[in-house]
């Protein structure tokens, strides 16, 4: 089968993808499931894997993207509530179980969720960034990674799964209530997700942050109230003007580099996510703003308790996906679909096998 592979580039910890021929996976252990790949999403964090030198770590000789669904081919001896044709979302994130954050009900916190090089124990490793993930025809994951959904739910809906989870989770963290007002930082497909969702649960007032003009009106389609081009306009302006001078009630930070910006968004005890991941970013922090506006910061990484529910959202046609998973295109055709992402001309591009 064709599948994208890592492959070093012979410059440090750098990769790039490579197309490849790799045998069909077989199914080795009790719990496993064999998934015929329908798409795949191509993540922000992908990009990052991609740049020379690389803002994230990745395993060299695996298969590439970790944002996949598809439909159950196999699975084995001891799984019973999947059956071969249901169509599934995919955790690719599974815990070990065993680590201390695995036991103290931590899973999304895992730490042998990013060990990566040869000798990974066990079942946990990140698929598609440590293990051998979804930019191919067939993918083996745990029976615990895989959700069912719908058999109707189109495959470019199912492969917006990881990312809503993950979204999810972090809108939880908040608790947005019914009139509240919101401010995202970043409109890519995850700001975009953050706006839907910040939006269903019934803010009344979403405000978007955004200096590229394709993004900035995608928002308004999904449901910002007022999208802002921080570049020609002063964001904290815009709030304090659709809050009458309070301050939004939560803002969240998808970006990776805006801290401070986000903080000075929000009222006296109003709450930041910082959800945009940039390991190389170290913003000025300015600790008396924190302190005098008690304001409370919440990080947020992985969404393991969120996928039922992501499924259940995606089958309802609740939030607008359609218009986020704005690409679709094959296999053969991977590498356009980062050059659409980085030329900044589309949200989710989402790519599926030609072949099986």
């Amino acid at each position: 089968m064709k599948a994208i592979v890592l492959k070093p580039t012979g410059n440090g910890n750098a990769v790039k993808f490579a197309y490849e021929e790799r045998p069909k996976p077989e199914i080795k252990n009790e719990d496993d499931v064999l998934i015929k790949v329908l798409g795949v999403g191509i993540c922000g964090t992908d990009l990052h894997i991609l740049m020379n030198p690389p803002l994230h770590p990745s395993n060299p000789g695996i298969i590439f993207g970790h944002e996949f669904c598809g439909q159950v081919e196999a699975v084995g001896s001891c799984v019973k509530d999947l059956n071969k044709g249901d169509k599934v979302i995919v955790d690719p994130h599974p815990p070990c179980g065993y680590c201390n954050n695995c036991r103290s009900d931590r899973p999304e916190m895992c730490e042998n969720l990013f060990l990566h090089g040869e000798g990974i124990e066990g079942q946990a490793a990140t698929r598609g960034i440590f293990k051998n993930g979804g930019l191919t025809s067939y993918a083996v994951v745990p029976a615990g990674s895989v959700f069912k959904i719908n058999p109707d739910t189109p495959f470019q809906r199912m492969a917006l799964a990881e990312p809503l989870a993950c979204v999810g989770y972090g809108i939880e963290k908040l608790k947005i209530q019914v009139g509240d007002t919101v401010c995202i930082l970043g409109a890519g497909p995850i700001g975009q997700l953050f706006c839907a969702l910040a939006k269903a649960n019934g803010a009344t007032k979403v405000i978007v942050s955004e200096p590229h003009e394709y993004r900035r009106t995608k928002a308004l389609e999904i449901g910002a109230t007022r999208v802002v081009n921080p570049e020609k306009e002063d964001l904290k302006q815009v709030c304090m003007e659709e809050t009458q001078g309070l301050g939004v009630d939560h803002c969240v930070e998808a970006v990776g580099q805006l801290l401070m910006t986000a903080i000075d968004m929000v009222r006296t005890g109003g709450k930041v996510l910082m959800f945009g991941h940039d390991e190389t970013a170290a913003p000025p922090i300015k600790l008396g703003e924190i302190v005098k506006k008690e304001v409370e910061i919440h990080g947020c990484f992985l969404g393991k308790y969120y996928y039922e529910k992501a499924a259940r959202i995606i089958e309802s046609n609740i939030l607008p996906l359609d218009k986020i998973a704005t690409h679709v295109l094959p296999l053969s055709r991977y590498q356009e679909g980062l050059d659409l992402l980085e030329s900044g001309k589309a949200l989710k591009v989402v790519i599926y096998p030609e072949e099986y």
